[in-house]
């Protein structure tokens, strides 16, 4: 079989795929109770992390050109304790920021209750408080 239709049949596919994905999710979040977290923002760099920015506490490697592609998002260490690296996580009342994040990183120890968003060092900063996150 050619690659090329193999390669237009998937890509073809893809979005029926994740649009079904997005109403098994939204159909689910009314039956999950919701956790009210302050949400902040972090980049990958050795200012907001450690020496190895491109790396999260779990081993993931960053892109670090297109950093927010990858739907990430730290965790503070109480939050931990409930949602392992892999977990995945809903954001609502962001506006263009909500959506289905991964955590595979971790917050310093002095934050509680608190998830940062991975984006680019071009992107705007933010701070929500108050936003409602639930475990899918």
């Amino acid at each position: 079989m050619n690659i090329n239709l193999i390669i237009s049949s998937i890509l073809l596919l893809l979005p029926c795929k994740i649009k079904q994905e997005e109403l098994r999710i939204n159909k689910l979040i009314p039956t999950l109770k919701p956790e009210q977290v302050t949400v902040t923002t972090y980049t990958p760099s050795v200012e907001e992390c450690d020496s190895t920015p491109h790396i999260t506490a779990s081993g993931f490697k960053i892109d670090t050109l297109n950093p927010k592609r990858h739907k990430i998002i730290a965790v503070s260490r109480d939050l931990k304790r409930k949602w392992k690296f892999g977990t995945k996580i809903r954001i609502t009342g962001m506006g263009k920021h909500n959506g289905t994040y991964i955590v595979k990183d971790v917050m310093n120890k002095r934050y509680k209750k608190r998830i940062d968003i991975l984006v680019g060092k071009q992107d705007k900063q933010f701070k929500f408080t108050g936003i409602k996150i639930y475990k899918i």
